[in-house]
């Protein structure tokens, strides 16, 4: 026995040590237990000093099985000894059915830290720490684990990497060594690659939120023009002859809010041959004839402005418009069932910002403006080529083939290397790809049937406090993090700057690697934000070495500092090596 309790204040336990603490090693960190009768209670030595002991309370032991916490007080009569193999064991030992090694206690060296996979998986995990203190590294030997150790084969793991340095490529290539139904799959934003596929998403499944992301809306009153563009590209993008009726209705509409807007005859009548001049069909153009009283006149005549000021017969041109019109006929968004390219948009586009009356108000006109020049810049841009899909493809289609390799086998981890695009449209590509899986898991019949992962590589780039809510009312990764879990869409955090990423969602995470950090404001957020995150975890991260973690939450009993096992093979991210690239080799 090391002692007797002489006080209990809230989780901290005082013992008066009968022990000389110079014939023990190392006691700072290692565990105690206080049996009581009917169960064990569990502490970690926080300080020893005048023959006092603090030990701060992280759980107990009832029926062979530890709980985490501190809600239950040793008694002063209960004894207080060093953990023993035996308790060790129930504690870090990890029997789940599919479970993988990470690496080595810090504290018992000679014990293996297991994690329980499907535990981890099942909910929302951060990994979090300084650049170079090796979370590329856990990554990478976390997703080996599962494919390298598990006792059973992960087939239909479905596992979405956003790269953001191209740094996994070798730590996953081989992955199909294992077993010929593991495969690896790498998308890449190297518009000049020959070894990878380069990133090309059909443009017509972006949504309106998606174009709202890409176009920078900064306004709620641009969205009614992106959302009336999309109404109206399929109209402007498929054959004539299929949508004759609906686009008369369309153009003809629009040329009536322009003949009843009040204004002067000659402005009208330019406005109205500027519309018609560009948007025009077989059967209404400005050289339509019209009838009236034996004589017939063409659309352009009729609008023809006389002395007077007055139109020569613009109450035929009212009638044949209104003739056009389709009762009962409203627009609606495209459901991804027909395919149109970023021209056929840009046409609509032109046509929304028209029919919405942007002519007709400054205000209106400059935000219109200001999404017709952004969207011109994307469509001339190197950036284009990731929209520019060859073929038609659904939703249900493209996901499926992004779980497709090349050889016709099923891949159960997809990189995307956006290494080789600028922050603003990496964030925004990582945003509409997580968007179209959370919005195609949401549609499954069956719930969580069909689970994805997202992990997010320097995920402080993306999942921020943005304004995101203010625009289009929600943050993709708030929703995902909110809403995701029950629908089997689970998020993997990886950041070096936690007090940058979102509170909301890096709050939901149940699953934590923490390595050295140093920084007082992302120390804080990890006290303020995780609640687990006690004073016994959180003392300890400025002191980490590098490849050294904290690792705690639902699939960890305990929380505890791990040295990780490398990954082999390792991603790429060693530090530059000054001694190698510096120095000339040799004598002088």
């Amino acid at each position: 026995m090391l002692g007797k309790i002489i006080a209990i204040n809230d989780s901290i336990i005082s013992v008066k040590l009968d022990i000389n603490v110079y014939d023990y090693d190392g006691l700072i960190g290692k565990n105690v237990v206080f049996n009581d009768s009917s169960f064990l209670t569990l502490g970690e030595v926080m300080a020893i000093g005048n023959g006092i002991m603090q030990v701060a309370l992280v759980g107990e032991i009832k029926d062979n099985k530890f709980l985490f916490g501190d809600i239950t007080k040793p008694s002063f009569k209960a004894q207080c000894n060093l953990i023993d193999t035996n308790t060790l064991n129930i504690i870090l030992n990890n029997d789940s059915p599919n479970n993988i090694k990470l690496g080595k206690s810090y504290i018992y060296p000679a014990y293996d830290i297991k994690l329980d996979v499907g535990n981890f998986f099942s909910n929302h995990f951060a990994i979090l720490g300084n650049s170079g203190s090796g979370k590329s590294y856990s990554v990478a030997k976390i997703l080996q684990g599962v494919f390298y150790q598990c006792r059973t084969l992960p087939f239909y793991s479905n596992i979405f990497l956003f790269d953001a340095y191209g740094e996994y490529q070798r730590a996953f290539s081989r992955i199909h060594e294992v077993n010929e139904n593991i495969n690896y799959k790498v998308y890449t934003t190297d518009l000049t690659s020959t070894e990878f596929e380069i990133i090309s998403f059909p443009f017509w499944l972006l949504s309106v939120d998606d174009l709202c992301l890409l176009m920078g809306v900064t306004t709620k009153e641009q969205i009614p023009i992106l959302e009336k563009a999309l109404k109206l590209v399929s109209f402007f993008s498929r054959k004539e002859e299929e949508v004759i009726s609906q686009k008369n209705d369309i153009i003809a509409r629009c040329l009536l809010d322009v003949l009843f807007s009040g204004k002067p005859p000659s402005l009208i009548r330019n406005k109205f041959v500027s519309i018609l001049t560009k948007f025009h069909t077989n059967n209404l153009n400005l050289e339509i004839k019209l009838e009236k009283g034996g004589w017939t006149r063409t659309i352009r005549q009729c609008l023809f402005v006389e002395q007077s000021g007055e139109f020569s017969d613009v109450e035929l041109v009212i009638e044949y418009l209104e003739s056009l019109c389709i009762e009962n006929f409203e627009l609606s968004l495209p459901n991804g069932e027909f395919m149109y390219t970023m021209k056929d948009f840009s046409v609509a586009l032109d046509f929304a910002i028209i029919s919405e009356g942007a002519l007709n108000s400054d205000t209106a006109f400059e935000l219109s403006n200001a999404l017709k020049v952004r969207f011109n810049a994307l469509i001339n841009s190197d950036y284009a080529r990731y929209f520019d899909y060859n073929g038609y493809v659904d939703r249900q289609g493209y996901i499926s083939l992004l779980l497709t390799c090349p050889n016709g086998r099923k891949a159960q981890i997809v990189n995307f290397n956006i290494n080789y695009v600028d922050d603003r449209f990496a964030k925004n590509i990582v945003k509409i790809y997580s968007k179209l899986l959370f919005d195609y898991i949401v549609s499954l019949n069956q719930r969580a049937s069909m689970p994805f992962h997202i992990i997010l590589e320097e995920a402080h780039r993306y999942v921020q406090n943005d304004d995101d809510i203010k625009i289009i009312g929600y943050n993709i990764f708030e929703r995902i993090a909110k809403e995701g879990r029950k629908y089997g869409l689970l998020l993997g955090i990886v950041s070096q700057r936690p007090s940058e990423l979102s509170e909301t969602t890096i709050s939901q995470c149940s699953n934590f690697l923490v390595f050295k950090m140093f920084h007082p404001k992302d120390l804080q957020f990890i006290k303020d934000i995780i609640s687990s995150a006690d004073i016994t975890v959180t003392s300890k991260i400025r002191t980490l070495h590098p490849g050294t973690c904290i690792m705690f939450g639902t699939a960890v009993k305990l929380p505890t500092i791990v040295i990780l096992d490398k990954p082999d093979p390792e991603p790429l991210s060693q530090n530059c090596d000054i001694n190698k690239t510096w120095y000339i080799q040799g004598n002088r």
